[in-house]
This record gives C-alpha cells, structure tokens and sequence, in this order.
C-alpha cells in the first residue's frame, strides 16, 4: 500500500463453529487495547447474535504479539470487555513458537491472501472490501470494518492496575491458560 495514503493493520476474529470471521482493519498500531476493541466489534456486530445466552467468552490466541499472554495491556483491557458485556472471559493462548498451529492462519487468513493476491491494495477501502468479500467453498464467511482509532503504543500498566484483574490460572500452564471474570 501507498505510504502516503496510510497503513493497515488487520486483527481477525475466527469462529471456528460457524466458519465466520471478523476482521477490523485498523489505521494504526496493533496494539492490546486495538485486539480487545477488534474483539468488542465482533461481539457487537456477530458474537452476541449468535450466541445470546453466553455466560462465557472463549479466546483462541498466539503467545506473543498484541494480544500476547504477557502482555499486560492485553489483560486489563479484556478485564474491561468482561466488566462490559458481564461475563467470562477464558483465554488459551499457543505456546511460543506454536502460532502456525493457529486455526485462524489456516481457515480465514490464508483465504484472504489468496483473495486478494496479485490485486493492488491502492487505499484502505479497497483492503477492507477485498476481506470482505472473501468466501470459500466451504462456506467461510468474513466481515470487516475499517476502525479509524488511534491506539498508542508503550501503554504501561501498573501493578496496582494489574491486581484489578479478577484473573484465575488454570493448574495446567496457568500463565498460557486462565480466566477474567466480571469484577463484582
């Protein structure tokens, strides 16, 4: 994409049961507080339709990245999604090293690259519609939004922030596995 015209950074949500995704396009950093707010837009735009009576949001993610399991940003704002839509927020992450395991590269990604390749991504519009409308034989469906926030980077949490987070570990690898309730 042209430099003046801006940059793009896309952050997917891919529901493996329904063979849909989600994709905001952002125009800035990929940070923690974008990821959160990607998965907020998909809540509100397909999750909470779909799945109405949840008491329970589960979260498939890499280890690293904005959305990385030490990643503390990563952790206060998805303490802010669960106080919001009042229910659990339970997240895996893959082990380092192990992010090409995740079904998202291979069922929604991978299919937007192909839909989009040899095509010039002249200006964000176009990115946006080119993910859009990508399908697949299988009946993969993807929507997604342009999400013109700027997110900042180097956002340092406290500890004290850190102790908000009603977190529980899993016992098996509590550090990749754990649990954001609602604070009462």
């Amino acid at each position: 994409m042209n430099k003046e015209k801006g940059k793009v950074a896309p952050y997917g949500i891919y529901d493996l049961s329904k063979n849909k995704g989600w994709v905001s396009v952002g125009i800035s950093a990929d940070t923690a507080r974008f990821a959160v707010s990607s998965i907020r837009s998909w809540w509100n735009k397909m999750g909470k339709e779909v799945y109405p009576n949840a008491a329970e949001l589960y979260i498939n993610a890499d280890g690293g990245g904005s959305n990385g399991y030490r990643t503390k940003l990563w952790k206060t704002e998805l303490q802010q999604l669960a106080n919001e839509l009042d229910i659990s927020i339970h997240v895996s992450h893959f082990p380092p090293g192990t992010s090409k395991w995740n079904k998202i590269e291979h069922r929604m990604f991978s299919f937007i690259s192909k839909n989009w390749r040899g095509k010039p991504l002249i200006d964000r519009a176009t990115v946006v519609s080119l993910i859009g409308n990508t399908t697949t034989q299988t009946g993969l469906i993807i929507q997604a939004e342009l999400d013109e926030n700027t997110y900042q980077k180097g956002i340092k949490i406290s500890a004290r922030e850190l102790a908000q987070v009603n977190l529980h570990k899993e016992e098996f690898h509590g550090e990749w596995n754990y649990k954001i309730s609602p604070n009462a």
